[in-house]
């Protein structure tokens, strides 16, 4: 008797249906544990997941992509927290390294508008190690191709895929070099990822040495191209604010003076540093009648061009006042702060302008504002007591008294800018008090040289150097040795 009950389909219990899951392609296969092997080489015996039941088998694969997924999210994390190319780059091929299962590499950063910078950093691999790698021809090393394949931004079509050198004693097509540098260098397959994004354009490349035979499987590849697209975007946000900065840095040393001036009875060094928004610290140097020199220091407020504007026309102004009346400082600092609240009225700014006579060994100085002079010396380290006054535009009318001051032989005046010691990160009282100390160690065997004076000076008082700005301000520091 036939049955009237519907016929049910068989089960394909080999591979069962998983479901898909926001933000995770079901499709993309689970993490091994292993690298691929090659063909040829037999793989090691691992249970099937076919053995497994269904709802295991599914436990396992969202295990593996939350497993995968955190990882990534970890890395990703630490990359954002980088703030410079090169730490970019570095961060990136380490986490390229984890991903893909390889032990050294190296990163090209080489963006192809052509405006540069250019840059090559490397992961296990001495500074020789990566001149030996680039005497490979370039176009036919696996990172030179997609260097030459670059897109510039707009173009997603163009953007070159990976390229995995399983094995280079038998890749066909590698130029003998190559082969050469590898055995030389004792790596024997790679895997090289553009570092290119339809928004970004290409920024370089990264590739990765495997010490053995092998190449990333289908689960790696995914990840670090997932990885690649993020560093690639976080890439393009550094290189605007380093093209950013080195416009900007560029601008005001060509706004600063070229070179110091030679007067007898004096030696001078000076130090500028422009922090990554670009402000308006600047200093001068010039040379008056009667053997005088005319020294000054200040800071425009605002960043960005329109304050390296700003400070270009004040500097520029000051030389003026001082060539017309510079034996009389305050005068000097009265018309400029005149100048700047008729011509900019929304803008403040400090100054320090000394008169110096080195054949006298006797200056005469006026501040507006500005943080006071330093004197460093075998006998004495002390700050030179100048009357407290409002920065220039702040007053309608700003007059303080001049002070002067008469350096002993072989003694040092440090003029300065705030942002050295807002770069502290302490409070002003304390950033004083270091700047103090630091001036007070120079070594004897230092303190006949203004510019040595003031490096051991920079280098106590910001022992992490100039690149990690507290608050990207610009550092200023003009040294005046006096015979």
């Amino acid at each position: 008797m036939a049955s009237n009950a519907p016929v049910e389909k068989p089960t394909d219990m080999s591979a069962p249906h998983l479901p898909k899951v926001a933000g995770i392609d079901s499709a993309v296969p689970g993490p091994p544990h292993t690298t691929a092997p090659l063909p040829g080489v037999p793989a090691a015996a691992t249970p099937s997941d076919t053995a497994l039941p269904p709802g295991a088998l599914i436990q396992d694969r969202l295990a593996s992509w939350v497993s995968d997924l955190t990882t990534l999210h970890e890395l990703t994390e630490r990359l954002i927290r980088t703030s410079s190319l090169d730490e970019a780059l570095r961060e990136v091929l380490g986490a390229g390294a984890a991903l893909v299962g390889a032990r050294r590499g190296m990163a090209v950063l080489e963006p192809a508008d052509g405006l540069g910078p250019a840059a090559t950093i490397g992961l296990g691999l001495a500074h020789s190690d990566l001149g030996t790698i680039e005497t490979v021809p370039r176009g036919t090393s696996s990172y030179g191709r997609l260097l030459d394949g670059l897109p510039e931004p707009g173009h997603p079509e163009r953007v070159p895929d990976p390229i995995a050198i399983r094995d280079v004693r038998t890749e066909e097509g590698l130029d003998p070099r190559h082969r050469e540098v590898a055995a030389r260098l004792g790596y024997a397959a790679s895997y090289a990822l553009p570092l290119a994004t339809e928004d970004a354009g290409g920024l370089g490349a990264a590739v990765w040495l495997y010490d053995e035979p092998a190449e990333p499987n289908d689960r790696q590849r995914h990840l670090i191209g997932l990885y690649g697209r993020f560093a690639t975007e976080h890439l393009a946000r550094l290189l605007q604010v380093e093209r950013a900065r080195v416009q900007v840095s560029t601008i005001t040393e060509e706004l600063l003076p070229s070179r110091l001036p030679r007067v007898p009875g004096v030696q001078l060094a000076a130090r500028h540093h422009t922090g990554p928004r670009g402000g308006g610290d600047w200093y001068d140097a010039l040379p008056l009648p009667e053997g005088a020199l005319g020294l000054a220091v200040g800071s425009v407020s605002g960043t960005g061009p329109s304050a390296l504007a700003a400070m270009g026309r004040l500097r520029a102004s000051l030389r003026a006042y001082a060539v017309m009346e510079g034996e009389d400082p305050v005068a000097v600092l009265s018309d400029l702060e005149l100048l700047l609240r008729l011509t900019e009225p929304a803008r403040s700014a400090t100054a320090l302008f000394a008169y110096a006579e080195p054949a006298r060994r006797r200056i005469v100085l006026a501040g507006a504002g500005h943080a006071p002079p330093l004197v460093v010396g075998e006998r004495r380290t002390e700050f030179v007591e100048t009357s407290l006054s409002a920065p220039l535009g702040m007053l309608s009318c700003w007059e303080a008294p001049s002070v002067e001051l008469s350096p002993a032989p072989g003694e040092t005046v440090l003029l300065y800018t705030d942002g050295l010691l807002r770069r502290t990160g302490d409070a002003m009282d304390r950033a004083f008090a270091r700047l103090h100390a630091a001036a007070a160690s120079v070594p004897k065997a230092d303190r006949s040289d203004p510019g040595a004076v003031a490096d051991h000076v920079l280098r106590t008082l910001l022992p992490e150097g100039l690149g990690t700005a507290v608050d990207g301000e610009d550092v200023v520091l003009l040294a005046a040795r006096f015979e």
